[in-house]
């Protein structure tokens, strides 16, 4: 299949021959060692040089072609070799957005293509292990079996034992690509899908840096904050478990002594609440906040909650696994968690507790410049929804203060009721204001309520940029309307928050293509924030640029409605001094 060049001359000539220009689609499989396979829809060719990874670089600086990948594992691996992709076509992504599952291996996705179920997929066995596979008649050459399945073993790794299979996996990415691009535009609705697919792919190189690049830290804060929260680092396991009991002893000098009462079981901390004459519903923090002229042990077990959770999950150990010799923190990440499409992290990145964030500082002669989305749900909602009074409140910097005039109300009642509308609630003073949201902005609700509506009688949905929201059957045993009611909330909840987490992620890819002139390096997606890793000389032209992205990025996505997104931007040495 295709032939074997050796320069990057040669392969810019194939391309051009195959006619590719910016953005075409080319397809990309890199072997361990010094091979790739490419693909255009009419030739394939694989590169045998040591530079392979470079060749690809030029590649893509000189044609910038939208590379087709299985996944983010190739971006992985070409940055292992110091290569950075600027766009991609991520199949495991476009899959996700198409399928609304998380799950978007090789199998599943050419399944997908093939119109075969998953679960049939032929599994690697003995035979296949000793060499003695192929006895379906086909070509073990070719990636795909005559009845449609991939070779289980290529799926296993057989697609890199050598060029020619290279570019037989590179080749096999383009053919699902362009079958996923037809799937798109068959989408009911008048949105750019595959403007979105785009945007999630690139979002998923986005993550591949991410995981290399990691997140700065400082380790001496870290371990002074740690000595100072939970002790010192223990030596040996007696010194762990006599910090433990110290720990606990703050909340048990508050009962009698060999009270057996075991603070890390919620049913025992339950009933030692109801020894002391607090009966609650639950142990949750929340609830125990809410409490009027709570006793002691209240705040020493709020404290104590505080102290074990970063003993037991952000430890020295937590340090010693996830923070390299280069003092960066990495941990997976992904760019869709399947659900409604938020991006997701590993190693605690996107829960660290607020009493160790000091410890994130940004690398001698660096800043971090950290941008928050402002009101990003309610915004989202007034461009999905296609609400015109609320659109003209959203042209505010505080979109709370024309609901509350419009609905009559103060600004503290007008944030529950927009809140109260995203989120379902029906009760108490979220209820009342509910209702008044109702007459104000009856284009907004009736978005809403159509979503709980198809949520409740089990109907799937797909958000504003196409991601398909699963709705889930109700268990024969389960009762019935509590189950259908939280479908519906969940439903009404994940359109707008689908929404929310595209346009994130157009804004995030488009601050990672423009900074990249300024040095500019994504550090951090944390829900609706950003945070940059600039040289200090940067950071004025960084903030410049998270502004004039956001408004890129918005009038792309939001296709003409006229919302205004606003960002809070702040320059600052450690993540602990930017606001909220």
């Amino acid at each position: 299949m295709g032939v074997e060049i050796r320069s990057f001359k040669q392969a810019i000539d194939e391309l051009r021959v195959a006619e590719v220009t910016t953005g075409s689609f080319v397809g990309l499989a890199v072997g361990g060692g010094r091979t790739a396979g490419l693909a255009t829809p009419s030739t394939t060719f694989t590169i045998d040089d040591a530079e392979a990874a470079h060749v690809i670089a030029q590649i893509d600086l000189e044609l910038r072609p939208r590379w087709v990948l299985w996944s983010n594992a190739t971006a992985s691996t070409l940055l292992a070799a110091g290569t950075r992709l600027a766009t991609c076509w991520d199949l495991a992504a476009v899959h996700r957005l198409l399928a609304g599952v998380w799950r978007a291996d090789a199998v599943r996705v050419w399944c997908a293509m093939r119109g075969l179920d998953h679960e049939d997929a032929p599994a690697l066995g003995q035979l296949n292990l000793l060499g003695v596979g192929g006895g379906d008649g086909g070509d073990p050459e070719n990636p795909e079996q005559p009845d449609g399945h991939l070779r289980p073993e290529w799926v296993a790794g057989g697609w890199a034992q050598s060029p020619t299979r290279l570019a037989a996996w590179a080749a096999a990415t383009v053919q699902v690509a362009t079958w996923q691009r037809q799937q798109l535009a068959a989408l009911p609705g008048d949105g750019d899908r595959e403007a979105i697919a785009r945007s999630e792919s690139t979002a998923e190189l986005l993550c591949a840096e991410l995981m290399a690049d990691g997140l700065p830290i400082d380790r001496a804060v870290a371990e002074s904050l740690l000595r100072s929260l939970i002790g010192e680092r223990p030596t040996i396991e007696a010194a762990a478990q006599s910090q433990r009991a110290t720990r606990d002893q703050v909340v048990l000098r508050h009962l009698p002594p060999g009270s057996g009462i075991d603070l890390r079981s919620p049913a025992d901390v339950k009933s030692m609440l109801r020894r002391l004459g607090l009966d609650v519903p639950d142990t949750r923090a929340h609830t125990l906040e809410a409490l009027k002229d709570p006793p002691p042990i209240i705040p020493d077990l709020l404290q104590w909650r505080k102290a074990e959770r970063i003993a037991t999950t952000f430890g020295y150990g937590w340090i010693d696994a996830n923070v390299g010799d280069d003092d960066r923190l990495r941990g997976e990440w992904s760019g869709s968690d399947g659900a409604a499409g938020r991006m997701t992290a590993g190693a605690g990145l996107h829960n660290l507790p607020a009493e160790l964030r000091p410890m994130v500082v940004a690398e001698q002669g660096h800043v971090f410049v950290r941008a928050d989305l402002g009101q990003i749900e309610p915004r989202v909602l007034a461009v999905v929804s296609g609400d015109e009074a609320l659109r003209a409140a959203a042209l505010d910097d505080d979109l709370y203060a024309p609901v509350a005039k419009r609905l009559g109300v103060e600004r503290a009642i007008a944030k529950v009721a927009v809140l109260a509308a995203m989120y379902g609630q029906t009760s108490g003073t979220a209820g009342q204001a509910l209702r008044g949201m109702e007459s104000a902005f009856p284009v907004a609700i009736k978005y809403l309520a159509d979503a709980a509506q198809a949520g409740v009688e089990n109907r799937d949905l797909r958000t504003f940029g196409g991601r398909l929201i699963r709705m889930w059957q109700i268990a024969d045993d389960a009762d019935y309307l509590t189950v259908a009611a939280a479908r519906g909330r969940y439903a009404r909840n994940a359109m707008v928050q689908g929404a929310a987490a595209e346009l994130f992620k157009v804004w995030a890819v488009t601050v990672r293509a423009r900074g990249a002139s300024i040095d500019a390096r994504i550090v951090l997606c944390l829900h609706d924030e950003l945070l940059l890793h600039v040289p200090e000389g940067n950071a004025d032209a960084a903030v410049t640029l998270l502004h004039d992205c956001l408004a890129e990025a918005a009038h792309r996505w939001q296709r003409g409605a006229g919302v205004r997104f606003i960002a809070d931007v702040s320059v600052v040495r450690s993540w602990a001094d930017a606001k909220g």
